[in-house]
């Protein structure tokens, strides 16, 4: 079969995922947002390790030789200067939280305080955030913790790949069994963040080694592959929307054997997936994920601002999430639409003019880097 270049459906879903971390994160009373499956989306942060993995592997995994330098000033500008603007950005909104409050408006809690300290700004700047119990884990940008556990997990792969030749595929299994192991046990060496995140990459990387060794003597059809997208859609519904103990690591499972078969790119999910509108998601994915919460926080400011002015219930608190009410089912939804177009307006912005131009600055630096003469 023909070396895949890119997984276009994978790409995709990436996308959709993303689209649904924001709906589990969005609370407007009495609309899709409340809906099981989106109130337990944030298990998607699960895919997108496990899916990490799995083009980690792709790119790197079948290489005899890794050029670590490459390698680490690909990913940290990848992923950096993304998080460095929003990490920006939500030290600008304590500063905004800090005015209002001298104001006489407060806030679920006081600026510069807890999770957004300023003794917290170091360990997200250094992606450390969420991977011990010395630090904050969920600080500044809340959905960032996921940022640190990938970014340090890149390197432990490459570490993998550096240390292991033939054997490696035999390391990420050990790597991953202890990383679901500590998780089924709750053994607290490391955060549960870590302890799922690198699980779920490792085991996505095995899915991987899977992937290329099935599809050398299997070429399943459009028929075939259409069914098994099929249930593998109402595979991931059931485990999000399920009691099962051990959630995480079932839906690991399911989201290995997902990513499977859509890497094969051939069904009737694959070819929606390939279409424009999708295509665009899957680019957007991580300003999607990263910007997403920034804009929560205005939105749920305005409504905040509405209830004082009006006295009108606009932002309950219901048990320990803030809601949002207009005080129409049929209105919430489409303040639910809007806010999803506000999300994709402004990470248009972001992918264009932070994501690429981050990208394209250590592009130039490997370039610059092989242009050296040597010796």
């Amino acid at each position: 079969m023909q070396d895949v270049k890119r997984f276009h459906a994978l790409d995709s879903l990436r996308g959709i995922c993303a689209i649904a971390v924001v709906l589990y994160h969005t609370h407007l009373v009495g609309s899709i947002t409340e809906w099981t499956f989106f109130a337990k989306a944030d298990l998607f942060v699960e895919f997108f390790f496990v899916l990490s993995g799995f083009v980690m592997a792709h790119a790197y995994g079948s290489k005899r030789q890794l050029d670590f330098s490459h390698f680490l000033i690909s990913r940290t500008f990848r992923l950096l200067p993304l998080h460095v603007f929003m990490l920006a950005v939500f030290i600008g909104l304590e500063f905004l939280k800090y005015a209002a409050y001298k104001r006489g408006f407060s806030f679920n809690q006081t600026p510069f305080t807890g999770i957004y300290a300023p003794s917290q700004i170091l360990p997200n700047l250094l992606l450390v955030q969420s991977w011990t119990h010395l630090t904050e884990n969920l600080s500044f940008n809340t959905a960032s913790w996921s940022i640190s556990i990938e970014y340090w997990t890149y390197m432990l792969f490459a570490a993998t790949v550096l240390m292991a030749s033939t054997r490696r595929y035999l390391l990420w299994a050990v790597i991953a069994l202890c990383g679901f192991a500590l998780l089924y046990r709750q053994i607290d060496v490391l955060t549960v963040y870590a302890q799922k995140g690198v699980g779920c990459f490792f085991a996505g990387a095995l899915a991987y080694a899977f992937f290329t060794r099935s599809r050398r003597w299997i070429a399943p059809g459009f028929g075939v592959l259409s069914v098994l997208e099929a249930l593998s859609a109402l595979a991931i519904w059931w485990v999000l929307t399920s009691e099962l103990p051990q959630k995480v690591l079932a839906a690991s499972a399911v989201f290995c054997v997902t990513i499977v078969v859509f890497a094969f790119d051939g069904g009737a999910l694959s070819r929606v997936l390939k279409y424009e509108f999708f295509a665009r998601l899957g680019r957007l994915s991580y300003s999607i994920y990263l910007t997403h919460l920034a804009i929560l926080f205005f939105v749920i400011s305005a409504f905040m601002v509405v209830q004082k002015k009006t006295g009108f219930d606009a932002a309950p608190m219901l048990g320990e999430i803030r809601y949002l009410d207009t005080g129409h089912a049929w209105l919430n939804n489409l303040m639910v639409l809007l806010i999803l177009a506000v999300v994709m307006t402004i990470s248009s912005a972001t992918y264009r003019y932070v994501e690429l131009r981050g990208q394209g600055v250590g592009k130039q630096l490997l370039r610059r880097r092989m242009a050296m003469p040597v010796g």
